[in-house]
C-alpha cells in the first residue's frame, strides 16, 4: 500500500522519520509531498495513493475524485490546552493574589479523547471533575473517575470552570449562550479550546458586561474588531490554536496518524473515524 504524506506546512524531520518507520515496518510504501504550492501538485500526487496523511491541508471532492485508489485519510492534528486555565485563576499573572485549582469543580462538555485527557490533567491539580456528553453513557464517564451529570445545564450550574470540547455542528453552533453561561456561579471561568462557532458571542459579550465576575479564555484567534478585548483582566485569547503547538505534539500526531493507517489496513480499525 502507498501512504502519501501531503503537507503544505511540513512535519518536523523527526516526525517524518517516525512516520516512515511505522509505515515501512508494516510493509507499506511512504511518499512525501511537502511544501506544495499548487493544488494541482496534490491532485497529481494522490492519483496512486492508498492512504493520505495531512495536517491542515484540505481534502475536498476534487481531491477525492483524483484519488481513485484512496481508502483512508488521516488528519494529524489535535490538542488540549490547560495552561489557559492556570493563567486565568492566577489573574493573568497581574501580580495580585489569584486562587487555587485544588478543590475547584471542573466541568467538561463532551467526553471524547480530548475531554478525557483534560480530566486526567485536572485530577493532577486536585480538581473535582464533572462531565456531560450526549453521546457517551454516564457509566463510561463514571468508570473514568469523573462525575456524570444529566445535561449541560447541570454542568454549568455545578462547576466553577467549564471547558468546551464539542464539535461545531448544526446542533452545537451558538449553543454556548447568554442563558447557559449565565447559570455559572460567581467567579466562573469558561474555557473554549473547541471551535469559535459554538459560542454565541453577542450573548456572551452581553453577559460579561453584566457580570464582572466571569472570565473567558480561548485559543481561538480574535477578529480585528474583537469586542471581548474590552474585558481587560477577564478575557484572554491566543493568536492561533495553541493546544498542539509543541515539538512533541508535531511528532506524536504524525506517528499516531501512521499507526492509525496501519491498523486500518491490517484489521479494518476505524476507531477514530470522523467522516463516513
Amino acid at each position: 500500500m502507498k501512504v502519501l504524506v501531503a503537507t503544505e506546512k511540513p512535519f518536523a524531520a523527526a516526525a517524518v522519520n517516525g512516520i516512515k518507520a511505522e509505515v515501512e515496518a508494516a510493509g507499506n510504501e511512504l511518499a512525501l509531498l511537502e511544501k506544495y504550492t499548487e493544488k494541482a501538485q496534490l491532485l497529481d500526487a494522490v492519483k496512486d495513493a492508498d492512504a493520505l496523511i495531512i495536517r491542515s491541508d484540505k481534502v475536498d471532492a476534487e481531491v477525492l475524485d483524483a484519488a481513485k485508489q484512496l481508502k483512508i485519510v488521516v488528519r494529524a492534528g489535535a490538542g488540549y490546552d490547560f495552561g489557559l486555565l492556570v493563567m486565568a485563576v492566577r489573574g493573568f499573572y497581574n501580580g495580585k493574589s489569584g486562587s487555587e485549582l485544588l478543590g475547584k469543580k471542573l466541568g467538561i462538555l463532551a467526553f471524547g479523547n480530548v475531554g478525557r485527557n483534560v480530566a486526567r490533567i485536572a485530577k493532577g491539580f486536585g480538581m473535582d471533575v464533572y462531565a456531560y456528553d450526549a453521546f457517551c453513557p454516564a457509566e463510561v464517564i463514571e468508570k473514568a473517575g469523573v462525575h456524570a451529570v444529566a445535561n449541560q445545564d447541570a454542568l454549568f450550574e455545578t462547576c466553577d470552570v467549564v471547558s468546551l470540547h464539542i464539535p461545531a455542528t448544526p446542533e452545537t453552533k451558538q449553543s454556548i449562550n447568554y442563558a447557559l453561561v449565565g447559570k455559572m456561579k460567581k467567579g466562573g471561568i469558561l474555557v473554549n479550546t473547541a471551535r469559535k462557532e459554538v459560542i454565541d458571542e453577542a450573548g456572551l459579550i452581553k453577559l460579561m458586561g453584566e457580570r464582572e465576575d466571569l472570565k473567558f479564555v480561548t485559543d481561538i484567534m480574535p477578529d480585528a474588531n474583537d469586542e471581548f478585548l474590552k474585558f481587560e483582566g477577564r478575557y484572554f485569547s491566543t493568536p492561533k490554536k495553541m493546544g498542539a503547538q509543541t515539538a512533541e505534539a508535531n511528532i506524536n500526531a504524525g506517528i499516531a496518524a501512521a499507526k492509525q493507517i496501519n491498523a486500518f489496513f491490517k484489521d479494518g480499525d476505524t476507531k477514530f473515524q470522523v467522516n463516513k
